[in-house]
């Protein structure tokens, strides 16, 4: 079953899976169902999440919301973990929020073809962290949803955890 947080639709079942059914299979984004990522999520959970955001938004704002399936699913297409990186870093290094962009930009071009808003989408969704402005409006919203959802992915499990202390108590 394939879900986004604060979600109650099967996203197979959805429109939204027209965009990204032919990736959500391949072996590197399965990989990171094995990659924490925000604490309490996975790197896979993640990258959809900010996918199916990113794809409502740009429908409602009437933007190319395939390209923002696609890029959302693809943003953050990185093996390493990167609390290790940033702390075996050499001085003048760039850390992990600067690079990483570049890194996910490079496998995802690897595993298929991506325009080039789908590549502004990656490699700028760190904005204001990378180096220039976004080209399109699409890399703004996969901006704002991207740190969007890690507050979610780091609220909702604690929300949770606090609604059943209050349940247990009642």
């Amino acid at each position: 079953m394939l879900k986004a947080i604060c979600s109650k639709k099967e996203l197979t079942i959805h429109s939204y899976y027209d965009c990204i059914g032919d990736l959500i299979g391949a072996q590197e984004l399965q990989q990171l169902k094995e990659i924490t990522h925000h604490i309490s999520t996975t790197r896979f959970q993640h990258c959809v999440n900010v996918s199916y955001y990113s794809f409502l938004v740009c429908r409602k704002l009437k933007l190319n919301a395939r390209s923002a399936a696609r890029a959302g699913l693809l943003h953050d297409l990185f093996f390493y973990n990167r609390k290790e990186y940033n702390s075996s870093k050499v001085k003048g290094q760039p850390s992990h929020s600067q690079n990483h962009a570049d890194i996910a930009c490079r496998n995802a071009d690897r595993l298929t073809q991506i325009s080039p808003l789908e590549r502004d989408m990656i490699e700028k969704h760190m904005w204001p962290v990378t180096r220039g402005l976004p080209s399109y409006k699409e890399t703004y919203v996969i901006t704002v949803v991207d740190k969007y959802c890690a507050v979610l992915e780091f609220c909702v499990p604690k929300l949770k955890k606090v609604g059943s202390v209050i349940s247990r108590k009642s």
